[in-house]
Order: C-alpha cells, then structure tokens, then sequence
C-alpha cells in the first residue's frame, strides 16, 4: 500500500494577512504593474510594428469610421436620440477601449440591440414624464449646426439639474435619461470587474461562440436586406424579428427600387471577387486591398453627380448636424429611476464584448483579460455618459468588416475615431449622398466568414455530435429568437448537456487482454477473456446525487444480478423452508432433503464472487456517492461477495475515508482498495 504524504497545515489566516498586506503596499515597480494593467496599451503600444501594421489599421479605421455615420443615424432612431448622440458615443468609445481594451480586433460603439435596450427605457420614462412620443423631430438646420437646433417640442419638464430648477425639453430629458442609463451600467461593470466576476466568459464555449456569431449574422444580414433592394417596411423588433421581417420583405418585394437593386448587384460582385482575389494571393499581397474605401469613394461620387436619390428615390445617408454640447453630469435622481434597468444592459453589453473578443482572440491565436474587458467597456460606459452619449458594445457585423479590411490593433479604432471626429467638426455634408445600399453591401460581404459556418455542420457532427447540437441550438435561437436570448440559451444548453452526460455516463464490463495486466470494454474490443469468478464494471464519470440511480441500474444490469431482489428472494425461499420444517417435513419445498436445501440458497445464475469497480474515470464522490458504494459493499456482501475498489485518485478515498467506507480504523482499507484492476484481480482469485 502506497503510503500518502503528510499535508501540511495552511494558516489561511496568515495568507489572507499577506495578500492584503501586499495588496495594500505601494512601491513603484507595482504602481507601474497596476498602471500597465489597468491600460493595457502601454504594454502593447510601445512593441508596435509599424511597417507591418499600420497600412491595415488606417484602412479598417477609414472604413469603420465611414460604416459609424449612416449606421448612427439608424440607431439613434432605436436608442430614441438624435444622431449627433450616436456619433458622441463612437468616437469617445473607440478612444477609451484603444487605451484599456486587450481585443486587437472588436469594435466598440453603437450596437442596434443596445441601442434598442436604451430606445426602451428612453420612451418608457419619457411617457410617463408625460411627453407625447409621436411629435415629430425637428427638421435639420442647412448649415448642420447644433447652436441653430431648436427645440420644438411644446412639452416641458421640471427637472433641477445641479441644484438649478430648469425647463427641459423631451430632447434634454431623452437624453438624460440615457445618459443616467449609461452611468449605471458601467458601474455595474467596473464593479463586476473588481469582484473578479469575469469568469463567467469561461462558459462560453466554442460551439457557443459559432453558433452565436452564425445565428447574429443571420440576423444583420436580413436587417439589411431591405436596403439591398430599398424597400420601406417596418423595422421589427423584439422575439422573432428575422421571422417577420422576412414576411414584410416578400409582402413589399414589389416595391423594390430597381436602382438600389441594380447598385447591390455591381457592389456586392465587386466586394465579393476582389475578397477572393486577395484570399487567393494574399500570400503575394503585402497588404490588404482596400476594396470597400473604393467602393464607398466611387459609389458616393455616382450618386452626388448622378442625382440617384432625387432621381431614382434611392435611400441615402442624408444630413448630419455638427458641433459638441458642454460636458453635464448625469442626473442622480434618473439614475435611481433606471437603477434597474441597467443591470441587465450591463450584463448583455458585457457578455457580447468578451464573447466576440474570445471569437477573435482564439482566430487569431492570443488572449485577453475578461476582467480587464469588463473595466474597459464599463468606462467606455461611465465617462462618455458625462459627454451626451449612451451604452455601448462591441458590434459584430463593424468587427467582421474590420477584421476583413486588415485591422492588426486598436489603432484602427483611434482612426476611426478620428474619422468620426472630423465628420462631427466638418465632413458631414460630404456623405450626404453615399447610399445605404452601399454600405449594406459592405456589411453582408463581411458576414461571409460566419455564414461559412454552414459548411463546417458536417465535419463537425462527424467530430462531436453534442457540440454540434449546442452549435445548431445557439444559432437558432440567436437568429430566430434574438440574439441575446440566443447566446443565454446556448450557454445554458451547453451546461445542461455537460449534466446530461454526467447523468447517463458510459458504462462497461471490462475483460482481459490476453497475457496481459491490462482490462478493456468487452463490447468495444475483440480476443478479450473473461476473469472466472470475477466481474470487473467501469463508470466513466463522476458518481453524485444525480447519477446515482443510473450507477446502480448500470451495475445490476450488466451483472445480471440484482443484490436486494436477490435478497428478498432468498429471505422469501428460507420462510418457506422454515413453514415446511414446523409441519415436521424433511422435504423442503423443492422436493428436496434438507441436507440439498443449502445448493439451493446460493442461485445458479450467481457465477461471480467478487466485484470490482474501477474508479479510473470517477473523479469525485459526494455524500451520495459515497453512500451509493457504501450501499452495495452492504448489499453484495450479504450474498457473500465481496467489493474491490481499483485505480482510486486521492480525492476519491479521501471521500471514501471521511464518510467511513473503510471503518473506523480503516483495518480493512489493504482488502478493498488496490492502486490497479489487476491486484485486485488476483487478491480476488485468491479468496476463498
């Protein structure tokens, strides 16, 4: 018997006193740890390759920054804001997340379901503050500038903004309530953050991850669709969005516009031969060819100069008014108000960060801090809530667009950034014309890499039948429930099935390899010998409370022998002996003497005298479980067989010594516990 090392006693006492002793110190080299920590771009920045980087980074930073103004315009609407609003949120997002993000690739900033999750709160508090959700906006000012924007809106409301009693409008009180929304959830963030509640990230699998991504790009792709063919219909939201809006899209096809039509058709060939072309000699090329800035350049000149939107009714991106509003702080009492409803943003903006960042650091092969992910996106929330902005989120379709046009670090999101910058002070005017077709285009060809996943379903089912299921459940749901229902689903499917394979385990009768000490599944293996008197059961999993009925079932099933029936039978068999016996028969009630009666109380189908259970694959017991083995030690010994245990990890006969499987002074431990099948084997051959 092996003898087991004497574990030294740990005084968590004193270790609790060092680490905050530690934690508490301050020297320079930690200050600077903790600096280079905190902002990640410190460590990063100063090792950038410029000559090999830089072109890929200026140019998914020109596009992204393009993509950011039509699409702020879109969300606004959902967030219930202006559009200056979405472009505020953009451009101070990309800053902070290039000096705390660890992603090399995501793009942070408005998000269509955060923007819808803001939209929500932001109209149901504006109806009780009793302003009328119908008024129409007012128009854009020609010159684009804010000082020239009135507010329109009749209805007022009392607010006291830092002890001043002032008259807000609906555009001030949308706004602040946003703003309110926004600072609450990065406080929830940052603290998360501090109490290490990042793990979470850990569960999301990578069969998770695709089926999320493959199931969110189905969903982006059919909100695009009507810009493809521009066509107007209602912008679906909630549970089922892809469902209905493909209905609306086949109920209105017929209103399609043949310019929109004509124009997808030429972008999305383009887009798509030039992406093959340069997969196909990407080896030659020394950077990535900058088709979607070609694009977007050519395509907004057609339009200008063409006159399409005047002409043909094409859908553009339209005006954008310009300037900064003074920094405010947000109000405390909305924030009471919101309290609640910024927990769950908080939760899915994060969830959406790390799993994208997790998707695109494993592509690329490095990591990132989940923790630090959490901080990031938690001030990419809390300081631009004081600069008129709202929550914030890594986007999915923005990060496939940026990864294609050869992003290699968060430069390119300080690029865009600045993109979105001179738009906001002087380039508004100049994309007034670029169609929205365009930039749909743009977007679907950047899906093509998720949506590839399709082809992969078979190769994957070969590999794992399980993930393949949790893939097909997470996409589903991401694509036709929503998508942040869908990636709650996946996770908890892919745990449930973990359970699941925990509860119906694999189970087997092993034989031996023939001159060998070695023992194998006799269904899955051929030329293996079976041990005379011996039966040898392997239980791949843990053994606790929710797979104990199924240990048991599996054992009597492939012994064929079931203890407690076995028992009640004889017990039943011996009372009637006994009845037999008072009458003063010495025939039994077999007919036979009573000298026979004893061949009789041993059964025929018994062809075993000991059991041994390899603990090989078991890698935990709970109480349950330790009661379970002890049950059946109790239960084949009143038959007279005994019950080894072999290949027990430490964690197992320490279970097994606490809940006093061994007894009391563990005499017996040498006879039922052996550190191989084979010693148990033979101590069994050699028992009487």
């Amino acid at each position: 018997l092996m003898e087991r090392k004497t574990r030294v006693k740990i005084n968590r006492k004193e270790i609790m006193v060092a680490k905050l002793r530690k934690s508490c110190s301050c020297t320079p080299q930690k200050l600077k740890n903790f600096l280079m920590d905190f902002f990640p771009v410190l460590r990063w920045l100063p090792k950038y390759r410029c000559r090999e980087y830089i072109w890929g980074d200026i140019m998914s930073g020109l596009v992204i920054g393009i993509i950011l103004v039509p699409q702020a315009i879109a969300y606004s609407l959902l967030a219930g804001l202006k559009p200056i609003y979405s472009l505020y949120t953009s451009f101070f997002a990309n800053i902070i997340y290039f000096l705390m993000g660890t992603s090399r690739h995501v793009s942070v900033g408005i998000f269509s379901l955060i923007s819808l999750m803001v939209g929500q709160v932001v109209d149901r508090e504006l109806l009780l503050a009793g302003f009328d959700l119908n008024d129409d906006a007012p128009p854009a000012s020609g010159d684009g500038s804010l000082q020239n924007d009135n507010l329109s809106n009749t209805t007022a409301f009392n607010l006291t903004i830092v002890g001043i009693n002032a008259e807000c409008g609906k555009e001030c009180y949308a706004i602040g309530i946003a703003t309110a929304l926004t600072f609450m959830a990065g406080v929830y963030q940052v603290l998360m953050g501090i109490f290490r509640l990042g793990f979470v990230s850990m569960y999301l699998s990578e069969s998770v991850l695709d089926g999320f991504a493959t199931g969110a790009s189905l969903t982006i792709l059919t909100a695009q669709v009507k810009y493809l063919i521009g066509i107007k219909i209602p912008r679906s939201q909630g549970h089922g969005m892809l469902v209905i809006t493909w209905i609306n899209i086949f109920r209105n096809i017929s209103q399609a516009n043949l310019c929109d039509v004509i124009t997808s058709a030429i972008c999305i060939v383009v887009l798509v031969t030039a992406k093959e072309i340069g997969d196909r000699y990407k080896h030659k090329l020394k950077f990535p060819l900058p088709t979607e800035l070609v694009v977007i350049v050519v395509a907004t000149l057609v339009s200008h100069y063409g006159k399409l939107n005047e002409v043909y009714a094409s859908s553009v991106s339209g005006a954008i008014p310009t300037g900064f509003i003074p920094p405010k702080v947000p109000e405390f009492n909305l924030m009471l108000r919101v309290a609640l409803d910024a927990l769950p943003l908080a939760i899915v903006s994060f969830v959406f960060t790390v799993s994208l960042s997790e998707m695109f650091a494993k592509k690329y092969a490095y990591t990132i801090r989940a923790n630090q992910e959490m901080f990031a996106v938690g001030f990419c929330n809390i300081i631009p809530s004081f600069f008129h902005s709202f929550a914030t989120s890594a986007a999915l379709a923005k990060t496939l667009v940026k990864t294609s046009t050869g992003c290699q670090t968060q430069i390119s999101g300080v690029i865009s950034a600045m993109v979105v910058l001179l738009v906001l002070l002087f380039l508004a005017p100049l994309f007034y014309s670029l169609q929205k077709c365009v930039l749909a285009c743009i977007i679907i060809v950047s899906l093509r890499g998720a949506l590839r996943k399709f082809r992969d379903v078979p190769a994957r089912y070969y590999v794992n039948k399980v993930d393949t299921l949790v893939w097909i459940v997470t996409m589903s749901a991401s694509a036709l429930v929503s998508t942040e229902i869908g990636l709650l689903v996946g996770i908890v499917f892919s745990m449930l099935c973990i359970i699941v394979r925990t509860q119906r385990p694999r189970t087997a009768l092993l034989g031996q390899i023939q001159d060998t000490s070695f023992y194998e599944d006799d269904l899955e293996y051929e030329n293996l010998s079976t041990v005379p008197k011996v039966k040898i059961f392997r239980f791949e999993a843990p053994l606790y409370y929710a797979n104990r009925n199924y240990f048991l079932k599996s054992l009597y099933r492939l012994t064929n022998l079931d203890p407690n029936l076995e028992a009640a039978r004889r017990k039943k068999y011996e009372k009637k002996e006994k009845q037999h016996l008072k009458k003063g028969n010495h025939k039994t009630a077999n007919g036979l003497g009573i000298g026979e009666t004893t061949l009789q109380l041993v059964p025929k189908q018994i062809d075993f005298q000991a059991l041994v259970v390899d603990c090989s694959s078991i890698s935990f017991l709970d109480t349950t479980g330790v009661n379970t083995l002890k049950e059946i030690l109790k239960d084949y010994k009143n038959l007279n067989i005994s019950v080894l245990l072999a290949c027990c990890n430490p964690s197992v006969i320490d279970s097994l010594k606490r809940g006093g499987y061994f007894g009391k002074d563990f005499g017996c431990m040498q006879e039922m516990l052996f550190y191989s099948i084979h010693n148990a084997v033979l101590f069994a051959k050699h028992q009487k």
